[in-house]
């Protein structure tokens, strides 16, 4: 088992990526603290992962109940040694059609939230822990509509490298993994229902080399690698999880004859 005896903390951990990665966690061995907002989807999570599982209600972009979050995993477990910071929102924010509070709750949630929830944990992470924010390829595509949420990703992106370098010292590891369309909940706001589902995913694959969306599990099986002890020697780094989408976006669906 990769993360045998490992503890992980992992926001928004009660659904899509999150409860996909925690599944992968707890199957390798890890216990599992998972933060999210809702608690029924927090209590549903829990019965389903079992008593590996530690499920704290807590907002990332409530700094005292993330503090309060991270105190109590490592009160349960003894100590973290993996962080998965990803909760996050979606959401479009078109020019000359966005409110300013629109813009910067994404910016809260998907960015600040993120410093603050690595910073809750800091105090009770071992030397040698694994950092791994959740990015996107939103941050490199220039996709329109999405300023906020690319602005969100690419901050994300850049304050990976920084957190590597101010954590080296403690062999603190801290890496982004960046999935492309994703087949998780996050779709609904833009997608509400299962035609409009349908035809996003098909509209969006003929982008993707791979023709398709990803699955959280694929992501999730990511995670796990930079968690564990076989990325020992990556720091700073950025692995996309995306089909190909920002690699070799001229081997899409669209442009073959």
């Amino acid at each position: 088992m990769r993360l045998q005896d490992k503890v992980a903390l992992i926001t928004g951990g009660n659904t899509g990526i999150g409860l996909a990665t925690a599944r992968r966690f707890v199957a390798e061995g890890a216990r599992v603290a998972i933060t999210g907002r809702n608690r029924e989807t927090l209590d549903a999570a829990a019965r389903e992962l079992g008593d590996a599982v530690l499920a704290l209600q807590a907002d990332t972009t409530d700094v005292a109940a993330m503090e309060r979050a991270a105190a109590e995993t490592a009160k349960r477990f003894g100590r973290i040694d993996i962080v998965f910071a990803n909760a996050g929102i979606g959401g479009t924010t078109p020019i000359g059609q966005t409110a300013l509070e629109q813009f910067e709750q994404i910016l809260r949630i998907n960015l600040t939230g993120v410093f603050f929830a690595v910073q809750a944990a800091l105090p009770h992470l071992n030397d040698g822990a694994s950092i791994i924010l959740n990015g996107s390829v939103h941050s490199v595509y220039g996709s329109p509509g999405w300023s906020a949420y690319a602005a969100s990703k690419g901050g994300v992106r850049s304050m990976g490298r920084v957190l590597a370098a101010e954590l080296s010292p403690r062999g603190i590891r801290v890496n982004v993994v960046s999935p492309g369309a994703t087949d998780t909940e996050i779709w609904a706001a833009v997608a509400p229902t299962p035609e409009a589902r349908a035809a996003l995913e098909q509209r969006i694959s003929r982008g993707i080399p791979l023709g398709r969306f990803g699955k959280a599990e694929e992501v999730a099986n990511t995670v796990l690698f930079l968690a564990s002890d076989e990325s020992s020697n990556i720091q700073g780094t950025e692995i996309f999880v995306d089909g190909g989408g920002s690699g070799a976006p001229y081997g899409a669906p669209v442009y073959r004859g």
